[in-house]
């Protein structure tokens, strides 16, 4: 039987249908709402040829857009990388088995998961542009980056906690009881475990990073908003750009998100090592030997 099986009742014909009528309802308020929109477009002259004949023209994309697109993709990258650091090494702080290391390792992650990411960026610009921490171009960049490092950072310490404690019990007992110690088998064999299992978790954290870089406008950062606000203001079209923008950002975001789902799947293929085989390789690696518990020279 299914973990979806037991935690889950398939739903009966009356779920059933009841889930079809919610279902048309919705489709029906979407659309609805999509109507009294492209109404009110077309009353105000916003469907007019000249708003939105600019975007055929390379300048606005070339000039605008495109470079908004490289910015929000460069914060989001360079955030990422960082956040997988900050992410890891406060997620296995959480995880030690020192009590003062946790306790430090708890309060920061829970500070940066409560603080707004805008409120940071904000504080960072200044606290970088008056002490000048960087050269004034990269304050923003800097700001943006580092708010978003501290807050996707925070989520992703928390994964890695939450993905350790939902691995089975035997996994550490394996790792002990081959001699491994408590941050062997951590290190070894429970994080890399869990990072497997929350791949998909940590994808979708992408798509969060990518969307709050857009808040970079607020502090003059150059970004895919910001540039499609100049480019709006420039041609008198501001409400095509920032749907143009949007669009932008919609597929960006959906691609992503079809990345994660395609790595949920690979990740539910058969043939994944067991925990046998994992402990087995790892005790290899760290020159652990399974029969005796003893590493290399008789010492644990």
């Amino acid at each position: 039987m299914s973990t979806q099986n037991v935690l889950f009742d398939a739903p009966g014909p009356r779920g059933r249908r009841n889930i079809l009528i919610g279902n048309v309802v919705g489709v029906v308020v979407v659309l609805g709402v999509l109507a009294l929109a492209v109404r009110g477009f077309a009353e105000n002259g916003q469907f007019a040829a000249d708003l939105w004949t600019p975007f055929l023209h390379a300048d606005a994309w070339t000039n605008f857009l495109i470079p908004g697109l490289v910015k929000t993709l460069e914060a989001a990258a360079i955030a990422i990388v960082l956040a997988m650091i900050f992410g890891l090494v406060f997620g296995l702080g959480r995880l030690a088995s020192s009590r003062t290391v946790r306790w430090l390792s708890s309060i920061v992650v829970e500070f940066f998961r409560a603080v707004p990411v805008l409120l940071m960026m904000i504080f960072f610009f200044y606290l970088f542009a008056v002490n000048n921490v960087f050269q004034s171009d990269y304050v923003p960049l800097a700001a943006v980056v580092v708010s978003l490092m501290l807050y996707n950072g925070a989520v992703v310490a928390e994964l890695v906690r939450s993905g350790v404690h939902g691995l089975p019990r035997g996994q550490r007992e394996a790792g002990l009881a081959v001699g491994l110690s408590s941050g062997q088998s951590l290190r070894s064999i429970e994080v890399p475990q869990a990072l497997s299992a929350m791949l998909p978790a940590l994808l979708s954290q992408l798509v969060v990073v990518l969307k709050d870089s857009a808040l970079g406008y607020t502090i003059g950062y150059l970004e895919l908003l910001q540039q499609a606000r100049h480019l709006g203001a420039a041609d008198g079209n501001i409400l095509q750009s920032l749907l143009v923008a949007a669009v932008i950002f919609i597929i960006v975001n959906y691609l992503l998100t079809l990345v994660a789902g395609r790595a949920r799947r690979r990740r539910r293929r058969p043939g994944a090592p067991g925990t046998a085989a994992v402990v087995a390789a790892v005790a290899t690696d760290v020159g652990v030997t399974p029969a005796t518990g003893l590493g290399e020279g008789g010492r644990i």
